[in-house]
């Protein structure tokens, strides 16, 4: 045991010491040859002579020096790091083939640890807490297929003491705080949270305490109402002065107290929102006034419920205690027993699923489109190892003579074989490499491109590298070195010895064409493509369809200024001079053409309806807006029959409505309905004053729902928040500047307005299809692209082989354009035979994107047709330069070198 230990010291020694060792071995050889010198010259030989049979009595120092040193040093790391610097040597002296396969791996690797990245941040990475494995979400079951994820007040206070399942129950919702600044009001992302969420969450504040169930109640803890801020906040806000705690904030005109600060690591429950306050739930009707969804009952359906399991307890435990009180709670919650009945029936419980990665309501929406996305990277991936596959192989065979002349020399085949497979390793490794470069630029495109906008209150994804993206990468190299490597290096290295040092590139030729294997790839190459090529096909022609399909407004040159009303001072009719105000004034801006008002935004998820009938008729469901005057007019929504809202519409003047066709033909359908009223479920009459035609409300993939448009005087709200609908000629950006002045001119206590053009509203709200449909078409350039690459230089590879051949065809005659034709005529089979191939293969898979296509059939045969002529095209221009070049050899010359 000794022993072995005492060699393994001296190898590790080598690592670090080998040039001393190397020196040192020398003197020792030289020591040992001079002492037999000597005692040969004892022994009375002559010089000469002792020094010759010191010489042969040693033998040949080299080899002893090659034999010590096999003793002492890691041969195989000696090997590895030979063969390291002869892949670099390679790769060097072949810039064309490093720079494409770079490229192309680069390719890959970035779109591929992206779409990582964002699966990572929204899907995979836990919650920077401790113990995340032991947090759940609650949700409620009544039969749906989905379960609802929003709670009341009164059921979550309702589980709020249950401990014997669970540590805490605690609950939160996301919203967006006015906070006061030197210049006025600000928006500022927070949370409110219930007492039990920072004693759930276990994690330290940088300094002062968290919330505690002492500050979620009503009017707030002892001295007022408490607020934890986050550390960014702590420093821009309150330039990270050490004695925060204590502070006072102003909060929707409301002292709160700063009692401590939560670390940089900690971004909440939500791990798609970072909240910069967090505030006590019981402050709702502050924070949000005059809106009270505390005291909502079961009419404020608005928090996230999650909770911490107790140490040993398992999900099934905890479904099994939810399900036991689920009717207690149900029965507590409300007095309306018709409502409790309802849900008796549909069987309502609450239930637990794992949480150990918080809870977002965004991972429903895009958790399907994601792993599509994940796949189409995968396929570009596959791709650009199939290309570098088939150039590696492409390249081996130019290499024939060298191996087999290595071999010849005492190389084994798996040696060969190791060092092929280091070279394919070393590319992976730097593609690799330089696609984890590019991943921060894709993925936060990405992201960006998922968030659908930058206020306040947007989606903000961590897409920050962890050990699983660079597991993953890792993952990826050894995936890509394996696709990439082995076949061409197991090719590379077979066949007869003799016959391949004899002929070189041209041993066992006429037998490798017969070889399927390197046009199984091209064909593989091709299919691949126009899988790929075809489902962006499908996802760009059902989004220029969805763009296609109406909105019943134009919402080009349409800008949204947004008011948040709701703090000021006034109300009523005063409120709505402010806002005539506005719109006296914004109608002066450069470029306005045309301004109006509206509470709901169409196609913003927001929305509005009730329960209205004609007398006597039978009730329905009706969307509601309210709106200013001039706005069909803003909007570009025709007016069929009737008259357009004024400023006279007042509350004093009689309740008046416009429904849009849908609408008006559901309440009258035998027409006439100008001067007819409906009536809500109040028995409140509105008389309908016109009727105007249909505009998508909420979804742009259906018909528009029957909808009614109230006056704005005539709101309901006491401060209702409305948004300027303003028609410019021209640029919008000079509007933000203008807008803003005008709001700190009017309404200075107000944060400043949001601005948003109608044009990214109208994106965001089919964000799930325009994501999949610009990236499949990026995905489909990009295997485009690596096609072409790949069979441009297997061919040329291939042609370069066949030079004496095409010379002696030419020389005995055979016309150049016959040759070209020839070549390419080769080329056409396998590009014909891939496009059958993945034409079959992508016609089978296409039903996978039925969710994500609007009227498009998944047979839509004019999209294959396209996507195939396409693809026919590319392989056609990469096979062209080839054969040309194969028909212009010089026959002397091709002749004479071989």
């Amino acid at each position: 045991m000794l022993p072995a230990i005492s060699a393994f010291l001296g190898r590790l020694r080598s690592l670090f010491r080998g040039r001393r060792m190397e020196s040192e071995m020398s003197e020792e050889i030289a020591f040992h040859r001079e002492r037999l010198r000597e005692k040969y010259l004892q022994e009375g030989m002559s010089e000469k002579a002792a020094e010759r049979a010191a010489r042969v009595r040693l033998g040949n120092a080299q080899r002893w020096q090659e034999r010590l040193r096999e003793l002492w040093s890691f041969r195989i790391l000696e090997e590895l790091t030979r063969d390291i610097r002869f892949s670099l040597r390679l790769l060097w002296k072949s810039p064309g083939f490093t720079a494409v396969g770079l490229a192309t791996l680069a390719l890959g690797v970035s779109a591929n640890t992206a779409v990582f990245s964002l699966i990572n941040s929204l899907l995979l990475r836990p919650l920077a807490v401790p113990q995340a494995q032991q947090m759940v979400v609650l949700s409620t079951q009544e039969g749906a297929p989905q379960p609802g994820y929003s709670f009341c007040t009164p059921f979550f206070r309702g589980l709020e003491g249950k401990g014997d399942v669970f540590q805490n129950v605690f609950a939160f919702v996301n919203d967006t705080l006015q906070v006061r600044g030197e210049s006025g009001n600000v928006n500022v992302h927070g949370v409110m949270v219930s007492g039990q969420y920072f004693p759930a969450m276990q994690v330290k504040p940088v300094m002062g305490r968290y919330l505690t169930p002492a500050d979620d109640q009503e009017g707030g803890g002892s001295s007022g109402f408490a607020v934890v801020i986050s550390e960014d906040f702590w420093k821009t806000w309150f330039n990270g002065v050490p004695d925060v705690v204590g502070r006072s904030l102003m909060i929707a005109n409301a002292s709160f107290t700063v009692v401590g600060v939560i670390p940089k690591s900690f971004t909440g429950a939500d791990p798609t929102h970072h909240p910069q306050i967090y505030a006590p739930l019981s402050a709702d009707p502050i924070i949000d006034a005059p809106r009270d969804h505390l005291h909502g009952g079961t009419h404020a359906w608005w928090l996230t419920v999650m909770a911490r399991l107790q140490p040993g307890v398992d999900l099934q435990k905890a479904n099994a205690a939810l399900q036991a009180v689920s009717t207690g709670v149900l029965h507590t919650s409300t007095g309306e027993a018709d409502w409790i009945k309802d849900e008796e029936q549909h069987h309502f419980h609450f239930a637990a699923e794992p949480g150990s990665n918080g809870f977002a309501y965004v991972r429903s929406v895009f958790r399907k489109p994601l792993l599509m996305m994940f796949g189409m990277c995968g396929g570009l991936l596959l791709l650009a190892c199939l290309n570098l596959a088939s150039l590696l192989l492409a390249r081996g065979a130019v290499r024939e003579r060298e191996l087999a002349t290595r071999r010849a020399l005492g190389a084994t085949r798996l040696r060969l074989i190791r060092q092929l497979m280091i070279e394919s390793l070393f590319l992976a490794t730097l593609g690799t490499g330089l696609g984890m470069a590019l991943t921060p630029i894709v993925g936060h495109a990405l992201a960006a491109m998922l968030s659908g906008g930058s206020g306040p209150d947007s989606m903000s994804l961590d897409i920050s590298p962890d050990w699983r993206l660079y597991g993953f990468a890792a993952a990826v190299a050894f995936i890509a070195a394996v696709l990439i490597g082995l076949m061409p290096a197991w090719r590379a290295t077979e066949g007869d010895l003799n016959e391949q040092i004899k002929n070189g590139q041209h041993a066992q030729q006429q037998r490798r064409q017969t070889r399927l294997i390197p046009r199984l790839l091209m064909i593989s190459q091709v299919a691949l493509a126009l899988i790929l090529v075809s489902g962006a096909a499908l996802l760009a022609t059902s989004l220029v369809r969805l763009y296609r399909s109406g909105l019943g407004f134009d919402p080009h040159g349409v800008v949204n200024i947004s008011f948040s009303m709701d703090k000021q001072q006034l109300d009523g009719e005063p409120l709505m001079e402010v806002y005539r105000q506005i719109w006296d004034g914004l109608k002066t801006a450069p470029g306005v053409k045309d301004v109006s008002f509206q509470f709901v935004v169409p196609l913003s998820h927001r929305g509005w309806n009730g329960h209205y009938a004609a007398p006597g008729g039978e009730r329905h469901l009706l969307w509601l807006n309210s709106v200013g005057p001039d706005y069909f007019n803003t909007m570009r929504i025709p007016l069929d029959q009737g008259r357009g809202f004024t400023w006279s519409d007042t509350k004093s003047s009689g309740l008046k409505i416009i429904l849009n066709r849908s609408a008006a033909k559901l309440f009258f359908p035998q027409g006439g309905a100008i001067g007819r009223q409906i009536v809500d479920r109040d028995k409140v009459a509105y008389e309908v004053v016109a009727v105007v035609g249909d505009a998508k409300y909420r979804d742009v993939r259906g018909p528009a729902a029957p909808a009614g448009y109230v006056p704005m005087q005539q709101d309901s709200q006491k401060k209702p928040s409305l948004s300027a609908v303003v028609r410019v000629d021209g640029p919008w950006q000079p509007l933000v500047q203008f807008s803003r002045e005008l709001t700190a001119r009017l309404v200075p206590s107000i944060p400043a307005p949001v601005i948003r053009p109608m044009d990214e509203v109208v994106d965001t709200s089919i964000n799930t299809e325009r994501m999949m449909a610009l990236l499949g078409v990026f995905f489909a350039g990009c295997s485009l692209l690596v096609t072409a690459i790949g069979l441009y230089g297997t061919l040329s590879y291939a042609t370069a082989r066949r030079t004496n051949e095409i010379g002696i065809r030419i020389a005995l005659g055979a016309q150049r354009r016959r040759v070209m034709a020839m070549i390419f005529r080769e080329n056409a089979v396998v590009a014909t035979i891939g496009c059958g191939a993945g034409l079959a293969v992508a016609v089978s898979l296409s039903t996978v994107l039925t969710s994500f296509l609007y009227e498009t059939s998944t047979r839509d045969p004019w999209i294959f047709a396209g996507a195939t002529f396409t693809l026919v095209c590319v392989a056609s221009a990469a096979s062209l330069l080839p054969a040309v070049r194969a028909s212009w050899i010089d026959p002397m010359q091709a002749i004479r070198s071989e």
